[in-house]
């Protein structure tokens, strides 16, 4: 499966919404699916069944949580070589990965910013390649949350982005939520940056909450409902980039599954009314 056979809105499937969307019944209108491989590729028995299960009926896309494609340890290939296993199992449409690093000579159990270098940007897209060359397709990086500026940067945040996906060809996988965390913590224009990234690389979005530490500190957590701010982010994106599968991004403290699903249904009610009004423009072009 390729990621343009995906559209639509999907949301995240995790072990602790398992038992809720099984007892919700019809999860309209999802319309995939996403799954950190770390938590699923390995499973047995009961569990196993229930996600093939899932994985049956939606489109899976895989977004690692440990590869750490920018950290100063080797390359993890055995662990590249299980996500294109498991990947081709169940014909999961891409892979995904957080652009950061998360191993230092062992775990972090966080995801780290890369300096904003020319060199880490070397490093990085050397490692990206790596990770082509065994999918035999190209992967997505996601653009992360970060809270210290790095004191010896040589770039933009933007900037570093770009060069990466550029350098390596690979996808982006645009977190509409992080831009907003970025832009309010380093005092920037989240308009002005989705302006600059680049639309044809652009896989699929993520849409999230967050929480307010301060009023200039904002902390991607991925446990609270999304709120207008974000929402604005994303209705300019498919303005101005057009309409992208988009997945709504919730990682604890769930709430209702009618909830969530009202949420979904928002990205979905939005991708209608971008799509048609690309359409009215397409149509008035073409008379032009």
């Amino acid at each position: 499966m390729n990621i343009k056979n995906i559209s639509g809105a999907g949301i995240g499937l995790r072990r602790g919404l398992v038992s809720p969307f099984q007892s919700h019944g019809d999860l309209s209108p999802v319309k995939f699916m996403e799954v950190a491989p770390e938590n699923w590729m390995t499973i047995g028995g009961k569990s196993a069944k229930i996600f093939r299960a899932y994985a049956a009926r939606y489109p899976m896309i895989l977004h690692g949580l440990s590869l750490s494609i920018g950290g100063p340890d080797e390359l993890n290939t055995t662990f590249v070589k299980a996500v294109k296993k498991f990947k081709d199992e169940i014909n999961a449409p891409i892979y995904s990965e957080h652009l950061s690093y998360c191993t230092d000579g062992g775990q972090l159990y966080d995801l780290m910013p890369i300096p904003f270098t020319e060199e880490a940007v070397n490093h990085v897209v050397e490692r990206v390649l790596r990770v082509q060359d065994i999918l035999g397709e190209r992967m997505a990086l996601e653009n992360v949350s970060y809270y210290l500026r790095q004191p010896e940067s040589e770039m933009s945040e933007i900037e570093f982005i770009n060069a990466v996906i550029e350098g390596a060809d690979c996808y982006l996988h645009l977190d509409v939520n992080n831009i907003h965390v970025n832009s309010t913590n380093h005092r920037y224009d989240p308009y002005q940056f989705l302006d600059a990234l680049p639309t044809d690389r652009i896989a699929y979005i993520h849409i999230a909450g967050h929480y307010n530490e301060a009023e200039d500190l904002i902390v991607d957590t991925h446990g609270a409902e999304v709120i207008e701010k974000v929402w604005q982010i994303l209705e300019y994106t498919y303005q101005n980039h057009g309409v992208y599968p988009t997945l709504l991004e919730r990682d604890f403290n769930y709430p209702p599954v009618s909830e969530l699903l009202a949420e979904v249904s928002r990205i979905d009610t939005l991708q209608k009314k971008y799509k048609q009004q690309n359409i009215n423009k397409n149509e008035q072009q073409a008379f032009v």
